[in-house]
């Protein structure tokens, strides 16, 4: 006997190409079938006119909450949300990540791996009217005590983080840019690196970055736009998805503009990956969520499947996993239950543009570990 079966669901698995009104069976915390009939089950939910997904993956969230000054409450952000693995971007270093296991990834109910920041005390100075960046002094990088580190947490690391930018990193973010290289090249990781306003230039950041490794922000406005002022796609972003560089959206505080965004999709270049970037100065805006953030990618035209691929089986691969992102038999028991609710909503880019949406994503309910979980 199943422990759990979803009914008469639109099933949308973009890593199999399939859309179609399924059943899906959860036994033992895993994904147990897919299908018609699949037998009797000690709990039943009838999601007819829903959408049933893969359990969504925020590639980009600040979740070391209390440990730092931009951390959300992890479950109490992902559950109504229905996100069931939180990717947290570098909010903590080599000195402080085993606090943020401990304290934070261990206690909470939804699934939590973190990219290890490539400065040893994370992502600390930052919050209205502070803002000092991790990477704007050499003796908070040190490669030898990252990779160690690195290599010691290797069970819940899944990359290294480097923010290079004005504001993170000064004149120093190519020096930090190529020692976060170094210690995923030795640690066998991929990078996630920040883009923020120049200095170093978008060109400089992703002439560093290797294939697999993660272009975050990636649709962020002028400075450093991934587009030309006609609305071409600049060069060195076209050369680096060629080279199969990962994009991903990281929306925030600051890192997502409309005008780029819709060069970009107009020119057929969608992300590889769509992220929220929640924390403490996004989560009321202009972020909201992964959610709203996927939504404003309905708006601009790109189809429900490839937004769900953006957020589960192309999130599950930038981080090397293969136990999520897809409902194959045996992957972890995870699902995510959507409609897409019509009407008039307000959708607010980074700048401060707005743009009225006719459609948004709304969560339904999420499958956790094989249980119902919300």
């Amino acid at each position: 006997m199943h422990d759990l079966i979803l009914t008469n669901g639109r099933v949308i698995d973009p890593a199999r190409n399939l859309d179609s009104i399924l059943d899906i069976a959860f036994t033992d915390g895993r994904i147990a079938g897919i299908g018609a009939e699949l037998g009797p089950a000690r709990e039943t939910h009838d999601v007819t006119g829903k959408i049933v997904a893969p359990g969504l993956i925020d590639l980009h969230t600040h979740v070391y909450w209390g440990g730092t000054s931009l951390g959300v409450d992890p479950d109490a952000y992902a559950k109504p949300s229905g996100i069931t693995t939180l990717i947290d971007a570098g909010s903590a270093g080599p000195g402080n990540i085993a606090g943020f296991r401990k304290h934070v990834i261990e206690p909470a109910e939804v699934r939590i791996l973190p990219f290890l920041n490539i400065s040893f005390a994370g992502i600390f100075g930052w919050a209205p009217g502070v803002n000092v960046g991790e990477c704007t002094d050499l003796r908070l990088l040190n490669s030898r005590i990252a990779l160690a580190v690195a290599k010691a947490q290797s069970d819940l690391v899944v990359g290294i983080k480097v923010r290079v930018g004005k504001g993170t990193s000064t004149d120093l973010g190519m020096a930090a840019m190529a020692i976060a290289r170094e210690v995923a090249e030795h640690a066998g990781l991929p990078v996630m690196a920040h883009l923020d306003d120049p200095p170093p230039s978008r060109g400089e950041v992703l002439g560093l970055l290797r294939g697999g490794d993660i272009l975050t922000h990636c649709f962020r406005p002028f400075p450093n736009a991934p587009a030309t002022a006609s609305g071409d796609i600049e060069a060195d972003v076209l050369a680096a998805r060629a080279r199969g560089v990962i994009f991903d959206i990281g929306h925030g505080a600051g890192s997502f503009g409309f005008a780029s965004a819709m060069a970009m999709v107009g020119k057929g270049f969608l992300p590889d990956v769509i992220s929220s970037d929640v924390h403490a100065q996004s989560i009321d805006g202009p972020a909201f969520d992964l959610l709203v953030t996927m939504s404003k990618f309905l708006h601009l035209g790109v189809g429900v499947s490839d937004i769900l691929r953006a957020v589960t089986i192309n999130a599950a691969k930038a981080v090397r996993l293969d136990d999520r992102g897809t409902f194959r038999p045996g992957t972890l028991g995870d699902a995510t239950v959507l409609a897409i609710a019509e009407g008039e909503f307000p959708l607010t880019d980074a700048v401060g543009q707005t743009v009225i949406g006719r459609q948004k994503f709304v969560c339904h309910g999420a499958v956790l570990d094989g249980r119902w979980w919300h």
